[in-house]
């Protein structure tokens, strides 16, 4: 029996599309998964909806915006289950997103003064990010939470230079 994850050309799709927000052309990309989530729809694959909206948050020009994606991919991940994520990634696991969900929203509280929400994700993102192997991954998880924890108890309401998309 065959053990690699099933080819997902949706997958692929966002994939290219994250990548080329990641290399320089933003509108492009957000234009690109904007395209994607009408094909996809609120209702569609819940691994592709997280992921989608997981991303697009990213390239949204106003925290408001990027709350509205941010909550998307949280609401689809409910949905979400290992044995759909690993059909991806053998090594995907549901909790192992909500760290990063959790984390975002907490990031996007903090820039629109919703400081009472902002505390209570990243306080949810504290707790499962333990769930989180010492990896690169999770040491970037763990490093958002100290810079959006630090942002936070100073007031701050910029989007963090760490912030994929933050310019200059």
């Amino acid at each position: 029996m065959d053990d690699q994850p099933t080819p997902d050309p949706t997958m692929t799709r966002i994939i290219e599309a994250v990548h080329l927000g990641q290399s320089g052309a933003p509108v492009q990309a957000r234009e690109l998964l904007s395209t994607l989530w009408d094909e996809i729809g609120p209702t569609g694959d819940a691994l592709h909806r997280c992921t989608l909206a997981h991303y697009l948050a990213d390239l949204q020009d106003t925290a408001d915006a990027e709350l509205v994606w941010d909550e998307r991919a949280l609401a689809a991940v409910a949905d979400l289950t290992d044995d759909r994520a690993r059909q991806h990634d053998d090594a995907l696991r549901v909790q192992g997103f909500l760290p990063s969900l959790h984390l975002n929203l907490a990031d996007v509280h903090r820039r629109l003064s919703n400081t009472t929400l902002a505390r209570a994700h990243l306080s949810t993102a504290r707790t499962l990010v333990a769930q989180l192997p010492a990896d690169q991954y999770g040491d970037l998880i763990r490093a958002g939470i100290q810079n959006v924890s630090q942002a936070l108890a100073a007031g701050s309401t910029h989007r963090l230079d760490s912030h994929p998309f933050s310019a200059g």
